[in-house]
């Protein structure tokens, strides 16, 4: 079965519950959710569970909510078992790694065709002008950055955000994505390591929004060895339950 036709595989019974055709069941709690909040699951040819992010794995998928715990408790209560309608196998801790590094190197794919399509920038010059317009939908910052660059953008972007929205032109205070090095970011935007940079508002930014939101269940988007990290607007993961 292709993972299109997965899509709807099991559906939720939408004629009694109101629920749309393409939401899926977490197996690991049954609460019912959006694809977009849940990472999909595989067998292996050798009946492994493997971690399908980009949803592109043929065979019968089994979800589970986008955050570590429901991993572990999809593996330890046998919710892989039921999903799969079968015995299988799955280390709790190497699937939460595979999940983890999957989603960071998805998340940094989305980033490098954001900048391919020019909606991201980067370099304090490059992400100051936006951000004085309102134009800043996510800030990305390098998790070894210096806190007093980072400090600056972010104070920029909230005052014009909430500025424009005392105007009665929404904004959003712009989350951050901190949890990439300079190094990575400039690998993903083919440049020498990148400290600061932005997604700026418009098309591409609720994809990328959802996938960070999915890495959020698996680590910190903000380090929380950053000195300024309470200050910082933090994307949160999908709630565990319905």
């Amino acid at each position: 079965m292709s993972a299109e036709s997965d899509i709807v595989e099991e559906p939720a019974p939408a004629d009694r519950r109101g629920h749309k055709p393409s939401e899926r069941r977490c197996v690991a709690s049954g609460a019912v959710r959006d694809p977009s909040a849940m990472v999909r699951y595989v067998l292996s040819p050798d009946g492994d569970v493997v971690a399908d992010v980009y949803g592109k794995l043929p065979g019968r998928g089994a979800w589970v909510t986008a955050a570590e715990e429901p991993v572990r408790t999809a593996v330890q209560k046998g919710g892989f078992n039921r999903g799969f309608k079968a015995k299988v196998r799955a280390d709790a801790d190497a699937l939460v790694a595979q999940t983890r590094t999957q989603l960071r190197r998805r998340l940094l794919g989305q980033l490098t065709m954001a900048r391919k399509a020019g909606r991201l920038v980067f370099g304090e010059a490059g992400v100051r002008e936006p951000a004085a317009r309102g134009d800043v939908a996510l800030r990305i910052e390098a998790s070894d950055g210096a806190a007093d660059g980072r400090g600056k953008l972010r104070t920029l972007s909230l005052a014009t955000a909430r500025e424009l929205s005392e105007q009665g032109l929404r904004r959003p205070d712009p989350p951050v994505v901190g949890c990439f090095t300079a190094e990575e970011i400039g690998a993903a935007l083919g440049r020498d390591p990148v400290v600061h940079a932005a997604l700026l508002a418009g098309p591409m930014v609720a994809d990328i929004m959802a996938g960070a939101r999915r890495l959020a269940g698996f680590e910190p988007l903000v380090p929380p060895d950053w000195s300024d990290a309470r200050h910082e607007i933090r994307l949160e993961p999908p709630p565990g339950e319905s």
